[in-house]
């Protein structure tokens, strides 16, 4: 019987490095290559995470717009180091599940920071993921749900609910002297943080709703719980739903004879929920807001005259603070030497920054602007109320 003959020295070592690469190979994350992998030279890499499809798409296009604008400044003026900043765009489409597969992403492509999302339940669903891969994420949600997760590496560019919501009631209650409010919201993430945030802050004033509506969050008749509404005579109606509901909604009422003044917060303030509604319809919207326009502050004027120059279209809230939240990660990226993970995390919660919003100052909590302003639209414009 022949055997084969040994492999010659040269040989054997060619093919235990052969099977050594495979073996390294076979062991990278999905998507990963030396190419991808996040160095101390080479692109600083950046998600940015919305909905860039369906309904929310207005919001995943105002986040994604001032965001850019953010790190093309930077990158204007030689990046961070000499580094560029690498920023990609994935579109979660609104939905949690799409959200949770695209955080796996971006960890197996080495993005060190996320910006993102615009809603709140996309965001929960993603943290867990991110929290494990030790990815900081400054989001832009406000259901105080975001803040319950206790997560070390979940930041907020806004208030909270909670936030927006006391203020509002205070005003509602003490300012204008409403004893007679009626509530309508959804039940997803934000609307059930709207829906407690309002009714504690309202209860803490002495105010029982005369009525609480739930509508769903795909919902588009409501005219059943606007006539339940219509029947108690309330004074206002605080409404907490996304900008497209929220018009639909209010554009109902009004059809149906409702004539009092609708309240609530970020997505009242915007030029959706306005077109949504009509201008006539959405007239005397009572809104709690960081960001009433872009006449607040020099710097606000500023942003605005540059967001106008980049993309021909005038910025709003949402803009804003997807701005403040990168220029924010940039500056920690910039004060830690572009540190990682941890490092990363609590160099974001050591940023003091003056923003369009106001002074951020980031507490365990991951909370860096605790403060909102009221405003009320008159002639399609949101006007501060002094």
């Amino acid at each position: 019987m022949n055997h084969p003959s040994r492999p010659s020295a040269p040989r054997t070592a060619l093919i235990s490095a052969i099977a050594l690469a495979a073996v390294l190979t076979a062991c990278s994350a999905p998507g990963e290559s030396d190419s991808d992998t996040q160095s101390d030279s080479g692109p600083i890499k950046i998600a940015v995470v919305n909905a860039r499809s369906g309904q929310l798409s207005s919001l995943g296009e105002w986040e994604y717009k001032g965001a850019k604008l953010a790190i093309d400044e930077w990158n204007k003026k030689g990046g961070i180091a000499g580094r560029k900043i690498e920023m990609k765009s994935f579109d979660d489409q609104g939905d949690p599940t799409t959200g949770t597969n695209l955080a796996r992403k971006i960890d197996s492509e080495n993005y060190i920071a996320m910006i993102g999302t615009a809603e709140s339940a996309v965001t929960i669903a993603m943290a867990p993921v991110l929290r494990q891969a030790q990815i900081p994420n400054i989001a832009s949600g406000q259901a105080d749900g975001l803040v319950d997760l206790g997560s070390p590496f979940l930041f907020l560019n806004g208030p909270t609910s909670t936030t927006y919501d006391s203020t509002l009631a205070k005003y509602l209650v003490e300012n204008k002297g409403y004893k007679k409010i009626a509530m309508i919201t959804n039940n997803g993430s934000f609307g059930k943080g709207e829906h407690d945030a309002f009714a504690k802050a309202a209860k803490d004033l002495g105010v029982t709703p005369v009525t609480d509506q739930v509508v769903t969050t795909d919902q588009k008749d409501f005219s059943a719980a606007l006539t339940t509404i219509r029947a108690k005579k309330p004074q206002a109606i605080f409404i907490g739903s996304e900008e497209v509901e929220a018009g639909l909604i209010v554009k109902q009422a009004r059809d149906l004879g409702i004539t009092v003044p609708f309240a609530g917060a970020a997505p009242q303030g915007t030029p959706v929920f306005i077109d949504t509604a009509g201008k006539e319809a959405a007239e005397g919207t009572i809104v709690s807001s960081p960001y009433l326009s872009n006449d607040i502050s020099p710097a606000a004027q500023k942003f605005a005259a540059a967001y106008k120059a980049a993309y021909e279209e005038e910025a709003e809230l949402h803009g804003a603070k997807a701005y403040d939240g990168t220029n924010i990660l940039l500056t920690a990226l910039k004060n830690s030497d572009v540190a990682t993970g941890k490092e990363l995390a609590d160099a974001i919660r050591a940023t003091t920054y003056d923003g369009l919003l106001g002074q951020f100052k980031y507490g365990p909590d991951g909370v860096g602007i605790t403060e909102t302003t009221i405003g009320v639209i008159q002639d399609g414009k949101l006007v501060e109320q002094k």
